[in-house]
């Protein structure tokens, strides 16, 4: 596929999320124990022969930057090709609630997709976590002679916050895409979009250059959806693990199904290796008289407490004493000796003092925001 251009539009509802994005754009969100959810579209790409990338960050690039760097791990760090980060051209303007939509800023870098030598593009996000390669559906997309082809994944979500930043799509018997339904707060259920879409180049520059001159900013609702009765529009089904990161409670769930061996090995292992930013760090040391069950546990983990049903991420400390259950601890998190902490989400560099309980519901969980000190 290295007649593709991948890009990664990370101009993503943050809404429900605003607790884990307020320092980071929502593909920088720690996830799985030593990834960030952009690993996985990113990795995707790499996995599927795709060489050269453009990630278009919408605000707060600074912590995407820092992950990605020059993209060796990924082997984006080329001579020609590689990975570009496209980044808002004044955060300022953003700031001040102006920002209209993703085909803004698609419009501001479209030199750069004019300047790619790729005669197709997929574009995707990072809010929805799956595992694929995409060469099966790219010939799908070329058999069925599609305008575009949209990858979904048959669900039959109930209304409610899990799926209620979600598209559905409606596809006919010959694969056709009639109709889809964007943001929608209560829905019936149905196809859930991977928000992923595969297209000419060319068509991409013309719905840009063809939206902003209508004054029409937003790539699914004015750019894909409006056309479905022009284009010819296809549904690429997908049939592995997908979890869409839409609300904080969303991003604990999927967190927590990794703890289901079938559930890691579908999206770490089916269709190629997840990469991500190498640090060195030793083994995870679990001192004595530990007792840890039904846990994943990063690198850099030093273990002297009761652990069950969690996740830890690289270099957490859980102290003597400390009780942690059904909660997320991410990178550098310390939980101090006798605590006790119940659904519960720390974010990176939080520190629980001695004997403290925190409790959360299974249904709500809590919150503890990057660097607090509890």
């Amino acid at each position: 596929m290295k007649n593709v251009l991948g890009l990664i539009n990370l101009h993503e509802n943050e809404e429900l999320l605003k607790e884990l994005t307020r320092q980071r754009p929502l593909a920088a969100v720690p996830f799985g124990g030593r990834y960030r959810l952009v690993d996985f579209v990113l990795s995707n790409m790499v996995n599927s022969g795709i060489v050269n990338v453009g990630i278009v960050v919408k605000h707060k690039a600074r912590s995407i930057m820092d992950h990605l760097r020059s993209g060796k791990e990924w082997d984006l760090a080329r001579k020609r090709d590689g990975l570009f980060i496209l980044p808002p051209p004044d955060h300022t303007h953003y700031s001040n609630s102006i920002y209209k939509g993703d085909l803004e800023h698609f419009h501001n870098h479209v030199d750069f997709l004019q300047r790619s030598s790729q005669e197709y593009v997929i574009v995707a996000g990072s809010h929805t976590v799956y595992n694929t390669d995409y060469r099966e559906a790219f010939r799908y997309h070329l058999e069925k002679q599609a305008d575009i082809t949209i990858i979904y994944k048959e669900e039959q979500p109930a209304p409610g916050k899990q799926y209620s930043l979600a598209t559905l799509v409606k596809v006919d018997d010959g694969g056709r895409v009639t109709d889809m339904q964007v943001s929608t707060g209560r829905i019936a259920g149905g196809p859930v979009c991977l928000e992923t879409f595969i297209m000419r180049k060319s068509l991409l520059l013309e719905i840009i250059e063809d939206c902003v001159a209508h004054g029409e900013y937003d790539f699914v609702k004015e750019g894909i959806v409006k056309r479905l009765g022009r284009l010819r529009v296809y549904g690429f089904p997908f049939t592995g693990y997908m979890a869409k990161i839409n609300s904080v409670q969303a991003y604990f769930r999927a967190n927590m199904d990794l703890l289901q061996p079938e559930v890691w090995q579908d999206l770490f292992l089916k269709s190629g290796p997840v990469y991500t930013k190498v640090k060195d760090e030793p083994p995870a040391n679990y001192r004595d008289q530990v007792a840890a069950s039904n846990v994943l546990v990063a690198n850099g983990c030093i273990i002297e407490g009761r652990v069950e049903n969690s996740l830890l991420f690289r270099s957490v400390r859980v102290h003597r004493g400390a009780y942690v259950n059904n909660c997320i601890i991410m990178q550098k998190g310390e939980i101090g000796p006798n605590a006790v902490l119940e659904n519960v989400i720390c974010d990176k560099d939080v520190h629980i003092s001695a004997a403290k309980r925190l409790i959360g519901d299974k249904n709500y969980v809590m919150v503890i925001e990057k660097g607090m000190k509890v």
